[in-house]
């Protein structure tokens, strides 16, 4: 459930349309629910502004689609990470509106339109890190951010990110994801005024150390506007900024309602 749906139920419980009782079965699954195996966080949308997200690794198709199942019709959105080819098709036959996205490796599935505001971007360094980059997209888009992308410009070839400038500077955050030795982000976050969130992939040869070189890179960043998420972590990028290009809606959305009372 969340705060739309919460809000608009104690208005019907306030109003006489919707009796006690019944609100209570209504809520009777929060703030979780206990399926033995897993205890899926159905107030997460509530405390957050997100339901529950579904990391797939490890997990075995049947749970996925049980957990799935479970905070789909509570929150009307899911979206379920690293998944393998098995589980992406059982999860697309259970819920058939679903997007699945392969290179990112992620499926998305909203009940209602979703309504956009903002913008991220989305830079990788080279086209071996869209895989991360596309994990961070998925997140942020259907956390309710409009997205773009702008792919393989690594200071190798550094007039490729002065070619970008002027897509880069539109955006409200940016998330930049590389690999090898990592300067991109510090390159981008040197020339833009908003926030810049740095993820570290594990592409490189043997001296990255898997990621370890980028995310050495990204923590010692000259550029006083960089964040650096954990290593091949596009979800968590994508997160974050979806939750910083919000805010300026949020904050409208407050005032307008604080008018209105």
């Amino acid at each position: 459930m969340n705060k739309d749906a919460l809000e608009e139920l104690l208005t019907k419980i306030k109003e006489g349309e919707v009796s006690v009782g019944d609100a209570l079965t209504r809520l009777k699954s929060l703030p979780f629910e206990d399926l033995g195996f897993a205890k899926p966080d159905h107030h997460r949308s509530l405390r957050c502004g997100f339901p529950e997200v579904i990391f797939c690794q490890n997990k075995s198709v049947e749970d996925v689609l049980a957990i799935a199942d479970k905070l789909y019709a509570q929150g009307g959105r899911l979206l379920a990470t690293r998944l393998s080819e098995e589980t992406a098709g059982a999860l697309r036959k259970k819920f058939p509106t679903a997007k699945y996205y392969e290179r990112a490796r992620a499926i998305a599935v909203s009940r209602d339109e979703i309504e956009r505001t903002g913008l991220v971007t989305i830079v990788t360094a080279g086209t071996s890190d869209i895989p991360v980059a596309e994990e961070a997209r998925v997140t942020a888009e259907i956390m309710g951010a409009n997205v773009a992308a702008v792919y393989d410009i690594g200071v190798a070839g550094i007039h490729r990110v002065l070619d970008a400038m002027e897509e880069l500077q539109k955006s409200r955050v940016l998330v930049v994801a590389a690999g090898m030795e990592g300067a991109l982000a510090s390159v981008v976050g040197g020339l833009v005024d908003v926030p810049v969130i740095a993820v570290p992939t594990s592409v490189g040869y043997g001296a990255s150390f898997g990621g370890i070189a980028p995310l050495l890179t990204m923590l010692n960043s000259c550029a006083a506007g960089v964040a650096v998420v954990n290593i091949d972590n596009g979800f968590g990028a994508g997160y974050i900024a979806a939750l910083i290009n919000s805010l300026p809606q949020r904050n409208d959305d407050e005032k307008e309602k604080s008018r209105r009372e």
